[in-house]
């Protein structure tokens, strides 16, 4: 019994062994699988296409263990199993068929194209992949329009810029010549899921704007370099400058004056007039057109001559100050001075050396009067003791005069000169 009991007990450990060896190769198994299953990594890219082209829906496998592949519409029915195409649409067509991708065209795509499309791997459990398909529309031409053909400078103008039936939604901007000016826009979705965007651009003009382009710019992901222009039209007053013909430089009484009065502006200016600014223009002037000649110059004509010119805008001037000064040396005077010019330069040097020299000698005769005039009177004095003596008839009496001087030396004086 002991025995057979034994026995039992080792077929019992046995069989344990047995299941736990069971379930381990059974886990590796299922591992294995696991991993086999995960390995294999199915892609697919989303795709932006233009309404009427052809778009490509590529289904990539990485590591395929021959999984079939099929592809799915966004209503999930079979466009492609393995190579097969059950779907009855013609515009579907196989470009590649391997265990590792399954690529499939679709040409002339419109809207009703646009959604999910799935790839499918067949494994344990399926793997799906998704390609988004995304139809662009392009906007129509676009039409730009203004709030008047004909604008005035100083005024402001509006132009409006219009892009239809776009998906998605267009961006305008606008450029004036080389300067790009901010609009602003307004966005409206239609019924069919298109977009309609419509611009406006305000400013004021000058007159620098005429004739210069403004351009509406659409942008869009289907289309490039997508604009509309519009010429500007810019009313202004005329622009007045005058030129003087002739004389060049400095006016001298006798000659003539030619004056002309260059206008510019838009319309063209329907009337040049010429007047003179607190005075009458001289009655023999000639004004013929934009000119104004006026011969035979004299101090009375000075003054201010004002061109002034008008057009259906308004009107403006410009002013001319004239200023005749003395009439020039004579035609023969002139030759005689230049032919005597030499001799009378030399003479007028002579003079003018002679009177320096005598004025020269005149200041050193002077200085040397004084000179010994103060050295000779150096402390020259007269005193009482010399008293009578320009009476004496000889020096005796001039002596005994002189003593006679003595008795009142209160009264004795100096002088010094």
């Amino acid at each position: 019994m002991k025995q057979v009991s034994n026995m039992a007990n080792t077929s019992n450990g046995s069989l344990a062994t047995l299941l736990i060896l069971f379930t381990i190769s059974a886990a590796i198994h299922t591992g294995a699988a696991q991993f086999s299953v995960q390995s294999q990594n199915l892609i697919a890219d989303n795709i932006s296409v233009v309404e009427g082209e052809t778009a490509t829906i590529s289904c990539r496998v990485k590591n395929n263990d021959d999984s079939v592949i099929q592809l799915l519409n966004p209503n999930r029915q079979t466009i492609y199993f393995k190579d097969v195409r059950p779907l009855k649409d013609a515009r579907f067509q196989l470009v590649n068929f391997s265990d590792n991708e399954l690529r499939v065209s679709l040409s002339n795509v419109s809207l009703s194209d646009e959604g999910r499309y799935v790839c499918q791997l067949y494994t344990d459990p399926p793997q799906e992949a998704y390609a988004d398909i995304t139809v662009l529309v392009p906007p129509g031409n676009p039409i730009i329009e203004s709030r008047e053909d004909i604008v005035r400078e100083g005024n402001e103008t509006e132009i409006t810029c219009t892009s239809m039936g776009s998906k998605p939604a267009a961006t305008i901007k606008w450029m004036k010549g080389d300067k790009e000016l901010q609009g602003k826009s307004k966005v409206e979705a239609t019924y069919d899921r298109m977009f309609t965007v419509t611009s406006w651009l305000r400013f004021t003009v000058t007159r620098e704007d005429d004739e210069v382009p403004v351009v509406c710019i659409v942008d869009h992901p289907a289309v490039k370099d997508f604009q509309a222009q519009k010429y500007l039209e810019v009313q202004y007053k005329p622009e007045v400058t005058i030129k003087v013909e002739f004389p060049q430089g400095l006016i001298r009484e006798g000659e003539s004056l030619e004056l002309t009065c260059q206008v510019k502006g838009k319309p063209e200016p329907h009337q040049v007039n010429w007047v003179r600014v607190d005075d009458d223009v001289p009655s023999h002037a000639v004004i013929t057109g934009s000119d104004l000649y006026i011969e035979n110059l004299n101090k009375s004509y000075n003054g201010t001559y004002r061109c002034v010119a008008s057009n259906s805008v308004g009107e403006t001037y410009a002013d001319y100050i004239l200023y005749v000064r003395d009439a020039a040396p004579s035609t023969e005077a002139a030759a005689h001075d230049s032919q005597a010019g030499p001799e009378a330069q030399r003479l007028d040097h002579a003079v003018i050396g002679g009177v320096v020299a005598v004025v020269v000698f005149a200041m050193l005769c002077l200085l040397i009067v004084l000179g010994r005039y103060f050295a000779r009177h150096k402390g020259t004095y007269f005193t009482h003791e010399a008293k009578g003596a320009d009476d004496a008839a000889d020096a005796d009496t001039a002596i005994i005069n002189a003593e006679g001087g003595h008795n009142n030396s209160d009264e004795k004086k100096e002088y010094y000169i």
